[in-house]
């Protein structure tokens, strides 16, 4: 049985069609990735599915209390909240049927009290049980998480797993994921990557990383111009299958455009022609005609120019022993490198390790503290910067590219600048609107167009393939293997750096920066591990036996006390037992005649639940206590 049914559904939002008569299901166990291009409305169908916004037309069908939970393109917000608190309130809805049970149960309900109880407990058992905390805290435990850290205190990429606890902590039977890879570095993506893949539920997610869609997705869904296709492949099968339909389609297009044109031909005859044509002939031109006008046209393709510089000298970078860090972290510490003429180096690391960092000292945009820089003759330096500098909001797309002019020099000769976007798929309405209105995607395509309009033979690239679609992203890819001139990326795109680059730079556990030829998949071959800085559990403190905090680093046995260790290894058994004993509670007031006895046995049951649960819930909270503890000697 299908998990939800799109049953010819349509929306507009304004003057713009996002879906138009589309039909699909999902069934258990699918791993459905949507793609589309930026603004096609990928967004919009996740609300509908979610059931924040509802359909102009059509039905839209879920299995009776299907369990739906989406993990937002945005970061969480609430800086001030515990990450306990905000993975909890993703039960927000199970923690106020169980209050509302046991609010109930101490009361002396009459029949249809005990009905009612009934109904919360089966409403209860579908939503995933009784223990809160301590499916909160496997799940923080599973996950890696700082339970008493504010979310203000962690980077975007551990907010982002924060946010993906709280969509798991529910045991949700759909996951949504909007482009959960934003955010995330390497091993954070490669992490969600094996988690997902591991994930019992289904699965609908939208992204631009074509490893994680090649790896994760089971079939594909693509959305154009309010068409819902439906793809039964994986993504390499989808695009030679998606190639074949349009050359077949092209084919189709040719054979009806051409009898479309004999058709015209033939009713523009003379008087003679008119007085003896086929009334049938006419009615079949009528409806051809129809067909015709109701074709959607493909889109105009992404262009990209990358306008290049004459050749540079032959020697484009040498830095000499350099290191630099800030307050008591050293981030690069003796690196020596040279970079020649036409080298094409891929940076890779997770956050905070360094990358942009080492980038500026390179270009001679912050001095090394030790160590010395020097950058070769006739360089023209192309910049592509991942905060987005230069952009002013109050300015035109069209105003920004082509600072203020109306024409633009490619290859030597003028070309108007609204010409020029279309390539990067801004039309002529989208070309004159403000920086401010426009979407993450947008605003990196502005970027790169006016970075790729000025001549440069050395293109620095820090994280450009951010919100961008895939066919964009194809396409500067064909035109970055073309360019002549030295180039040098940040990226957290795996497949991009395989694709582009012909060595790497690479930030190693321990501190080292080490270089290797090839790309990603190259250097993952080495067996290597990444530095990782960004990581809000290496400081973690723990608490001695009087319950005191105490720094692991301090306890150089690296274990626990023989009475703590001797706690924990009993604490599996007892929360075994005490599972048990909540269980078979459970089952009794579960039995179809429970709430039919006499009031006092059913209290005297009720009553033994509540005090069980809370000897489970005390428990699994100290379990989960002493294991921290446990990891945190054991890493010190």
């Amino acid at each position: 049985m299908s998990l939800l049914t799109f049953d010819q559904v349509s929306l507009e939002l304004g003057h713009q069609r996002l879906l138009h008569e589309a039909a699909f299901s999902i069934a258990p166990g699918e791993r459905v990735c949507l793609i589309g291009r930026n603004g096609a409305g990928k967004s919009t169908l996740f609300k509908l599915i979610a059931g924040e916004l509802e359909p102009d037309k059509g039905e839209i069908r879920a299995r009776s209390g299907l369990r739906i939970s989406q993990l937002r393109q945005t970061l969480p917000e609430g800086g001030d909240l515990s990450v306990y608190d905000y993975v909890a309130a993703g039960l927000s809805e199970l923690q106020r049927l169980i209050e509302s049970y046991q609010a109930r149960s101490r009361e002396k309900p009459d029949r249809n009290g005990l009905r009612e109880l009934e109904e919360l407990q089966r409403r209860i058992e579908a939503g995933g049980g009784w223990h809160i905390d301590q499916r909160v805290r496997t799940i923080l435990s599973e996950l890696d998480l700082p339970a008493e850290k504010t979310l203000g205190q962690l980077s975007g990429g551990w907010q982002r797993r924060v946010a993906l606890a709280r969509a798991l902590v529910n045991q949700p039977e759909l996951l949504l994921l909007d482009e959960p890879t934003n955010h995330l570095d390497l091993s954070t993506i490669q992490w969600l990557e094996n988690r997902v893949y591991a994930f019992a539920g289904s699965v609908m997610f939208v992204t631009h990383d074509r490893a994680f869609l090649q790896r994760l997705a089971t079939r594909i869904l693509e959305l154009d111009r309010g068409r819902l296709s439906d793809w039964p492949y994986g993504y390499q099968k989808f695009l030679l299958e998606k190639e074949n339909w349009l050359e077949a389609e092209a084919r189709r297009h040719s054979l009806f455009d051409k009898k479309l044109a004999q058709e015209e031909t033939w009713i523009r005859q003379g008087i003679k022609a008119r007085r003896t044509r086929n009334e049938g002939r006419v009615r079949a031109l009528k409806a051809m005609r129809e067909t015709y006008a109701q074709r959607i046209k493909p889109q105009s393709q992404a262009r990209v120019h990358i306008e290049e510089a004459e050749q540079s000298g032959r020697k484009v970078i040498e830095a000499r022993n350099i290191s630099h860090g800030f307050g008591d972290e050293l981030l690069i510490q003796g690196l020596s490198l040279k970079i020649m003429r036409g080298d094409r180096i891929g940076l890779i690391g997770n956050n905070g390790v360094g990358k942009s960092t080492l980038l500026k000292i390179l270009l001679g945009e912050l001095p090394p503290q030790k160590g010395s820089v020097k950058l070769g003759t006739n360089l023209q330096i192309g910049y592509f910067d991942q905060t987005r500098r230069n952009l002013d909001p109050e300015k035109t797309v069209a105003g920004i590219v082509g600072d203020g002019a109306d024409y633009i020099k490619i290859n030597g000769k003028d070309r108007h600048v609204i010409g020029y976007l279309k390539g990067f798929l801004f039309s002529p309405e989208r070309a004159m609107t403000r920086i401010k209105v426009l979407s993450g995607g947008e605003c990196n395509r502005v970027i790169l167009a006016r970075l790729l309009a000025r001549p440069s033979n050395l293109l620095v690239l820090d994280e450009p393939t951010n919100d961008l679609d895939m066919e964009t992203l194809e396409v500067l890819e064909d035109r970055l293997c073309d360019y002549q001139g030295t180039l040098i990326v940040v990226s957290h795109d795996r497949e991009f750096l395989d694709n582009v680059v012909t060595g790497v730079l690479v930030f190693e556990q321990g501190g080292r920066i080490r270089s290797y030829a090839g790309g990603y998949s190259d250097w993952l071959k080495q067996h290597k591990t990444l530095a990782e800085t960004d990581n809000p559990n290496k400081n973690k403190k723990t608490k001695d036996e009087d319950g005191a905090e105490m720094p692991a680093k301090k306890n150089t046995g690296g274990k626990l006390s023989y009475k703590l260790q001797r706690e924990l290894d009993l604490l599996p058994s007892k929360i075994e037992e005490l599972e048990r004993a909540v269980d078979e509670l459970h089952r009794q007031t579960g039995a179809p005649d429970f709430y039919k006895q006499d009031y006092e046995k059913i209290q005297l049951v009720l009553d033994q639940l509540s005090e069980k649960e809370k000897e489970l819930e005390a428990a699994m909270a100290r379990w989960g206590e002493l294991e921290a503890m446990q990891s945190a000697l054991a890493s010190s």
